[in-house]
């Protein structure tokens, strides 16, 4: 049995929250959606404390805290998330969700089609960045928020606490937008490209079909994983944490030889394979592809962004090479030609993309100083 660590949320119960129906941005009517959430912390007698947590590609509801005593691991944010820690649940209260088209309870291609009675599969339609900020934005209201004190978010979820401060600048105080960028570059699209190849020739892919033909594309979604893991990486922590180590047989006789990094990498993709859905992958990886909030503006990034009325704090990462420090900077110079209040931060950090993730002392100290604001404004 483990005991809680003293910092934590403790145990937590997701619960679901029920829509319907909704126009996509596809143009597909969903008549009926579920959403799954998490909420930690206390909501203040004025309901100004509240602050929305955005997950990024393989994310989920379950930020912080443990289902269970039994639980091997917390949250995938616990190291933000908790009593005394940045996101602080002493004085704000957080909202945790898994976004529609995902596969950890909110409806997805796994869900059942109401008209057919077979998961949707492959015919769920294609969401976006803006229909997942709206589907939240309902969830607020069903929550009684009014506004959410701040919108906080690493990667793809700090592309939609962008979209947020865009489409809602009235519901959102402060935008944290932490290892992203304003849309993808090409290479990017590649890499995301290459993942979805693997999934859609793998031999148990049938045409997103899958579940039907009791199978599961487990080969196409862990080279996916594998390809995704790699660049959230950088050179230095791969080489620091592996760096030509063998787990396994003799180079000098070319026999059963297997890299420790090969034996971290498979073990990463096998993992994956068996909690993740594949039409979800696609459907996300699409999401991040047609991410561009400038499209609606003439192209213009500092238009689009001169809809928002809120503060920015954008944060980048030194070895972040799948979203390097030039596409922060490209997003605080379009908030500073806006006109916009904005703090931006490349901090020194040696795990790459990942490191948003990760323990990274100046990185907490930035959250913590910047969130005690927020906190503060909201008399907490």
């Amino acid at each position: 049995m483990k005991i809680v660590p003293p910092h934590s949320v403790g145990v937590v119960v997701p619960q679901t929250a029920q829509f319907g129906p909704i126009d996509l941005q596809c143009g597909v009517r969903l008549p009926h959606f579920e959403i799954v959430y998490e909420t930690y912390g206390q909501l203040n007698a004025d309901r100004t404390n509240a602050v929305l947590v955005c997950h990024a590609l393989s994310g989920h509801h379950h930020a912080a805290g443990y289902h269970s005593m039994d639980d091997d691991k917390p949250g995938w944010w616990d190291v933000c998330i908790g009593p005394g820690k940045p996101i602080d649940t002493n004085r704000l209260f957080v909202v945790s969700l898994n976004n529609l088209g995902g596969c950890h309870g909110s409806t997805g291609p796994r869900s059942t089609d109401p008209s057919t009675g077979d998961p949707y599969g492959p015919t769920f339609p294609t969401v976006t960045v803006k229909d997942w900020v709206r589907t939240q934005a309902m969830l607020a209201d069903t929550l009684e928020i009014p506004a959410f004190a701040a919108i906080i978010g690493g990667s793809l979820g700090g592309m939609q606490a962008m979209q947020w401060a865009i489409d809602f600048p009235d519901r959102i105080r402060h935008a944290l937008l932490i290892a992203c960028a304003s849309k993808l570059s090409a290479q990017n699209i590649a890499f995301n490209e290459i993942a979805r190849q693997a999934i859609v020739t793998d031999p148990e892919f049938h045409g997103g079909n899958y579940i039907k033909a009791g199978s599961n594309p487990d080969v196409g979604l862990r080279l996916a994983r594998m390809l995704g893991h790699v660049t959230y990486l950088s050179d230095y922590s791969m080489g620091d944490r592996f760096g030509r180590e063998l787990k396994s047989g003799d180079i000098a006789s070319g026999h059963d030889v297997e890299f420790q990094v090969e034996s971290y990498l498979r073990y990463q993709g096998s993992t994956f394979s068996k909690v993740f859905d594949a039409n979800t992958y696609l459907l996300m990886t699409r999401a991040l592809d047609y991410f561009d909030p400038a499209r609606d503006y003439g192209d213009d990034l500092v238009k689009a962004l001169g809809q928002a009325t809120c503060k920015f704090l954008v944060v980048s990462f030194s070895t972040d090479w799948r979203f390097a420090p030039e596409r922060s900077d490209e997003i605080i110079d379009a908030l500073v030609a806006a006109r916009k209040d904005v703090v931006g931060a490349n901090i020194d950090a040696a795990h790459g993309h990942d490191s948003f993730l990760l323990q990274v002392p100046r990185y907490l100290e930035l959250l913590s100083t910047y969130l005690d604001r927020v906190a503060a404004e909201c008399g907490q």
